[in-house]
């Protein structure tokens, strides 16, 4: 059996950028990823604010990221990393077999929390977002629903709230959750309404979304929306590793920007380890931290 210098989990941006920096480092290196390479990013349609590219789709940045890794001799897996196996060296069990490597970078990312609809999945990067970072911009002068109640939510609609014409707030509860400067700088908002008490229904629309019917008091009611942000959490995917390195409370990676974990010769990278800016941007350079990392632990 093959051992690698550095087995990635994760073939999203963070895993494939420490792909990249490892390769660059002449070192032996299998990405291992069980889903879309890319990650989330592959779901926009049109990405503006990545660093050298004035527009760019999701699947085109992801292509080019791919490309880069495999020219520098980067194997890859398509295969779900089931655990991590500490021994003299670390062994990373599969859903297709075993891989060995002398250091393990753990790149899983994070999902996005979904109201479990009809089309929810068909709609997203096609009028369901989760980010109005990446895609606010797209909604200029429309029509847009937050879906949530806590800092991502009211951080959405008041970012939102600059550009859109009319941001609903659709929150479960009779009252949000996040922080009180957030709500009062959203209620100084004379373009946001929050409708409180209320569960989303049904998404409208065909082959396109056009709103939502949500439910409240035992009444439903339509809305027309051009746009819906889902912002009800994140899931990071990391409790098959949780018998070797330490997690937060919230299931994330106890680890800061330096991305080393409590375990030597593991580290980590991206959306799925502590951190409070998730973006592509950030998860390209916790991969390359990463990787230099691993590097210098392997030499």
């Amino acid at each position: 059996m093959s051992i690698y210098d550095i087995i990635v989990i994760g073939g999203g941006p963070a895993g494939l950028t420490a792909a990249i920096y490892a390769g660059r480092a002449n070192k032996k290196v299998l990405i291992l990823e069980k889903g879309t390479f890319g990650g989330q990013i592959t779901s926009s349609p049109k990405v503006e604010n990545i660093p050298g590219f004035i527009s760019v789709t999701g699947n085109e940045f992801a292509e080019k990221l791919i490309e880069q890794a495999v020219s520098l001799d980067a194997e890859i897996e398509c295969c779900e990393a089931q655990k991590i196996i500490c021994g003299e060296e670390y062994t990373v069990v599969t859903d297709e077999g075993e891989f060995k490597g002398k250091t393990v970078i753990i790149a899983t990312g994070t999902k996005h929390r979904l109201l479990g609809l009809p089309k929810e999945e068909e709609f997203i990067g096609n009028g369901i977002s989760f980010c109005a970072v990446c895609d606010g911009a797209f909604y200029e002068g429309k029509d847009v629903a937050v879906i949530g109640g806590g800092n991502s939510a009211l951080q959405e609609a008041i970012l939102l709230s600059d550009t859109c014409k009319k941001v609903y707030v659709v929150q479960n509860l009779d009252f949000l959750t996040g922080e009180e400067k957030l709500q009062k700088v959203l209620f100084e908002k004379e373009n946001v309404e929050i409708i409180y008490g209320a569960k989303v229904e049904k998404l409208l629309g065909e082959k396109t979304f056009e709103g939502i019917t949500i439910s409240k008091n035992g009444e439903e009611k339509d809305i027309s929306l051009d746009g819906m942000f889902v912002a009800i959490g994140l899931l990071p995917q990391n409790e098959q590793f949780s018998d070797v390195i330490s997690l937060d409370e919230n299931g994330y990676v106890d680890a800061d920007e330096n991305c080393l974990t409590n375990a030597k010769g593991i580290f980590v990278a991206g959306d799925c380890r502590r951190k409070r800016i998730r973006q592509v941007a950030t998860a390209a350079a916790d991969g390359a931290i990463a990787a230099l990392a691993a590097c210098n632990y392997l030499n």
